[in-house]
């Protein structure tokens, strides 16, 4: 039987704008079991972001419930939702928010940073090995500068590894990446899911990228307008077997 990681019900997120009340979110309802490999799909105005701000802990619901791992974040004080955030949720984002002059490793070991359980050992330990999983175990003393693109967004994999969560949580993780490199860090996510049942929620507006995954919600208006499994799941090692070598994009 399945565990339910994530679990969404009538959500609802309105702000007021001037005179306006904005209905960014309008009922939407979808749940997410351990171990699937989701990708959620808007264009502008579509409530992608609210939802994202809302599933990463940053923002709270006007109306509906959002369970994760079994908490309604609705429940949480501010605090509580911070240290939640940050033991639950392994964040990637399209821009890497790498610390520019720190090394791989201590750019990974960063969240543990917040944990007095962990002494500097375990976190160093656990860096390593997060770094080993996603194959820069020979970059571990190199500073973002000395990384390529692709290389930056694994150390930034890596630490929203380390802190063993429950959901990883990419926001347009491939957007500053071409087209090889994008390939490469969804083979990596592939593995991750496959490998070792890492639950993935991987908001994109790219349709190829979204192919890579086993399942894809799209919103539109602030509502739910799709959510279907990908029957035809696309292997990113396969796809990057077909690239040309010299790829130009």
């Amino acid at each position: 039987m399945s565990t339910k990681i994530l679990d969404i019900q009538n959500l609802r997120r309105e702000f007021v704008v001037g005179s306006e009340i904005v209905r960014a979110l309008k009922g939407v309802s979808f749940d997410v079991n351990a171990g699937e490999f989701v990708t959620i799909m808007g264009s502008s105005g579509s409530g992608k972001t609210t939802m994202l701000n809302i599933l990463g802990c940053l923002d709270k619901p006007t109306d509906g419930t959002y369970h994760l791992d079994g908490v309604d974040i609705k429940e949480l004080s501010r605090n509580e939702l911070a240290r939640f955030r940050n033991t639950k949720i392994g964040f990637v984002f399209q821009s890497y928010n790498l610390l520019p002059r720190t090394s791989a490793l201590e750019n990974v070991e960063l969240p543990l940073l917040y944990n007095p359980a962990i002494s500097s050992k375990e976190r160093r330990d656990r860096a390593i090995h997060a770094l080993e999983s996603v194959k820069l175990a020979d970059r571990l003393d190199h500073t973002p500068n000395q990384l390529s693109g692709g290389q930056q967004q694994r150390v930034a994999i890596a630490r929203a590894l380390v802190n063993e969560p429950v959901m990883i949580l990419a926001d347009e993780a491939t957007g500053n990446l071409d087209t090889r490199t994008s390939y490469e860090i969804m083979a990596l996510m592939q593995e991750l899911n496959q490998q070792q049942n890492k639950t993935i929620v991987f908001v994109t507006h790219e349709p190829d990228i979204a192919a890579f995954s086993s399942r894809t919600i799209m919103l539109r208006d602030g509502k739910l307008q799709k959510d279907s499994k990908n029957e035809n799941q696309k292997s990113a090692k396969e796809a990057l077997e077909l690239l040309p070598v010299t790829d130009d994009y």
